[in-house]
């Protein structure tokens, strides 16, 4: 399992799943119409808030999978240990999807401010979107087995299949059934079923046997043993995800639920970003995981610091083009000018911030694999602090926009000074090597590269060129990442003299 080819079909994986899901959206748009593609932007946020019921629980099952890979667990406790978690999954899957159902009135009347749409229609949207968010979040358990067991090319290839049903196959129901919200979303929870049996299938598949004497019934013993790590990152995660998705939260009681769709639009479209480095630190994790299990430090330290020039190549590029380019990007995107004009001011700081936030989140890949998260969660404690109270004056002042300043200041705070205490606390010495060899010299040049051609390039009118123009300057800033990186200059290098002579 060559942790290059898992990084590979993780890239290949969720830029398909985040490319075909931006790429459709202006679609949605134009059958659903802005204010019900809100839904869609409500249902999103709400996804991300279930997280919170992870307890750390899904991170737990990844690290103990990867753990039996390294030798440190045997067949029978992992299975043991996934049986406990399904119970508990299940139980708080249905718990959380009653409630919200239960709620579903009062979300509808009271608290999105729907213009247009029958009240009726947005509460079965919002009953239908309980189920859809609970099923969707138990994926994650399985999810998480497939992923400690570093089998990510078949899991990225059923990644890209789901993504093609749910977002594209959509379409023809559009064209010939209809577009209203509850149509949309009943088709959401028929894609979500199959996709959580086939995890569920996969997962069980590639477990390792034990004996037919061995039970693997429910018990509490599995649990207690992760508990302490499950607990930390579940506090680490419940502060993150508060922190991240106030501003979301909060805007869509504050906004229009047409306002809140041109508010999703951009925020969809700066998180992007996130997911150009997602893949590396998925393959990172469970690697770094063995080699910790079997004490190779400086094994440890070199995939990481690789791993960091790599994210940084892919993701600074794609977050200057967002930032620098906003206009051009949502002209070529939507070819709509009342979304550009709403959500040009919106994406340039979730692009900046959502780049940072990834650099910022790297440390957290040792961490994982360490099983030492405490001063994640006194760091998501502190993000938390800051962020809640930037994001609602920002919000209340400013609107959209200025929830996304507040949320770049938070991050550049966040990197400047709490990655170094988290490298200092890891490994002594290795974050002034990290910052000025790993991301300082790829992140310079390529700012300098995009300030001049935004400085310099006279835009044509029509919209196919200016995507070619765009184009173009992302790969000019790619270019330049990638000579500024001497991890990827040395890749390249022995690529090159590997090819025989002709």
């Amino acid at each position: 399992m060559s942790i290059k080819r898992n990084i590979l079909a993780n890239y290949v994986g969720q830029f398909y799943v985040t490319l075909i899901g931006i790429i459709m959206v202006p679609m949605y748009v134009k059958y659903m119409g802005a204010e019900a593609y809100g839904l869609v932007g409500f249902y999103a946020m709400l996804q991300a808030w279930f997280m919170l019921l992870d307890m750390g629980l899904t991170p737990a099952m990844s690290r103990e999978t990867a753990r039996f890979q390294g030798g440190a667990i045997d067949a029978l406790h992992l299975r043991r240990l996934l049986r406990s978690l399904e119970g508990v999954f299940i139980a708080v899957a249905v718990v959380g999807a009653v409630l919200l159902i239960t709620g579903s009135s009062f979300i509808a009347n009271n608290w999105l401010k729907v213009q247009r749409l029958p009240l009726d229609e947005v509460q079965n949207a919002v009953m239908l979107i309980a189920v859809i968010t609970a099923l969707r979040w138990m994926c994650g358990l399985y999810r998480g087995v497939i992923t400690g067991l570093e089998r990510l090319v078949w899991l990225n290839s059923m990644n890209i299949v789901m993504a093609t049903g749910r977002f594209v196959l959509v379409i023809p129901l559009f064209i010939y059934v209809g577009t209203s919200p509850t149509l949309f979303f009943s088709y959401q929870l028929l894609v979500a079923i199959v996709e959580l049996l086939a995890l569920v299938a996969q997962a069980y598949l590639l477990l390792p046997k034990v004996s037919a004497g061995q039970r693997t019934s429910w018990e509490w013993g599995p649990l207690r043993e992760v508990f302490k790590f499950s607990l930390s990152i579940s506090v680490a995660v419940m502060l993150y995800l508060v922190g991240s998705q106030a501003d979301k939260l909060l805007l869509s009681n504050l906004l229009t639920l047409t306002d809140y769709a041109y508010f999703t639009l951009a925020a969809l479209l700066g998180g992007g970003v996130q997911i150009l480095g997602a893949p590396i630190s998925t393959a990172l994790v469970p690697r770094m995981t063995k080699l910790n299990a079997e004490a190779n430090e400086a094994g440890l330290i070199r995939v990481y610091r690789n791993a960091t020039q790599l994210v940084c190549v892919m993701v600074i590029p794609a977050m200057l083009v967002l930032a620098f380019f906003a206009e051009q990007v949502l002209w070529v995107w939507t070819g709509n000018i009342e979304i550009v004009s709403k959500a040009k001011s919106i994406l340039t700081p979730y692009a900046l911030a959502n780049g940072i936030q990834v650099l910022g989140a790297l440390p957290l890949c040792i961490q994982l694999a360490k099983g030492d998260l405490k001063l994640h969660m006194v760091g998501s404690g502190l993000y938390t602090v800051l962020i809640i109270p930037a994001v609602i004056w920002g919000t209340l002042h400013f609107g959209a926009s200025g929830a996304g300043y507040a949320f770049l200041g938070v991050n550049v705070l966040f990197f400047a000074f709490w990655v170094p205490k988290l490298h200092g606390r890891l490994v002594t010495g290795l974050h002034t090597q990290w910052l000025l060899h790993d991301v300082m010299g790829i992140f310079i040049f390529s700012t300098a590269a995009a300030i001049i051609m935004n400085e310099f390039i006279i835009w044509p009118t029509t919209r196919l060129n200016v995507a070619v123009a765009v184009i173009m300057a992302g790969g000019v800033l790619c270019g330049v990442a990638t000579l500024s990186s001497s991890y990827a200059r040395n890749l390249i290098s022995r690529k090159w003299h590997a090819q025989p002579a002709r």
